[in-house]
């Protein structure tokens, strides 16, 4: 198979920072809607689309990710900026953790068969949102953004918001339009941008 040519860096750029406005905007207007605590959405519908995206352009959708939620949920969510460099790493736990799970057991992201879908349900639903709500539930209650009494219950609206948003939409989305997505030239499938991870 013919390896894929190269885009150039200004439109790969151009690209991520289409990405972090979809990301940021979304993850701003479920804050807004659905708040659950400071920067936190018990309805979190931008992770799914991150998750997708990072699947379909790798480390561009992962940096997307982590400076949509910076900017979106964090600066414009109330979480202070020093307490939300460390706080947004929630978010791209939430989708490295599938796209290495992917790589490594070699499923595919269109989800075509039962093990692709396991797959997709133990490290693209649970695992990365698990520890996405405890990552970033734990940052804002060591800084003192929530009380200890509250921790628990922000991280269970976090996990579950998280993880129903992510089942209903990213498995449609993967298995719909992956292979349409395949053939464009943003596709990176598992590499960054073409180059190999």
């Amino acid at each position: 198979m013919p390896q894929k040519s190269l885009l150039p860096i200004p439109v790969l750029v151009a690209f991520v920072l289409l990405l972090t406005l979809v990301d940021a905007l979304i993850a701003k207007f479920m804050v807004f809607i659905s708040p659950a605590s400071t920067g936190v959405s018990s309805l979190y519908l931008s992770v799914a689309f991150m998750i997708v995206f990072t699947l379909w352009f790798g480390m561009g959708g992962a940096f997307a990710a982590y400076w949509g939620c910076f900017i979106g949920a964090g600066l414009l969510g109330g979480v202070p900026a020093g307490v939300n460099l460390y706080w947004s790493i929630g978010d791209l736990l939430q989708v490295l953790i599938p796209l290495i799970a992917f790589q490594l057991l070699h499923a595919d992201i269109s989800l075509q068969t039962w093990r692709d879908a396991r797959i997709f349900l133990v490290f693209g639903v649970l695992v990365n949102n698990i520890t996405g709500a405890l990552w970033g539930v734990g940052t804002l209650y060591l800084s003192g953004l929530i009380t200890g009494a509250a921790a628990p219950a922000t991280a269970i609206s976090w996990f579950t918001g998280n993880a129903l948003i992510t089942l209903l939409i990213a498995p449609l989305l993967l298995h719909l339009l992956t292979p349409s997505i395949r053939t464009s030239e943003l596709y990176v499938g598992g590499t960054w941008f073409g180059r190999p991870l």
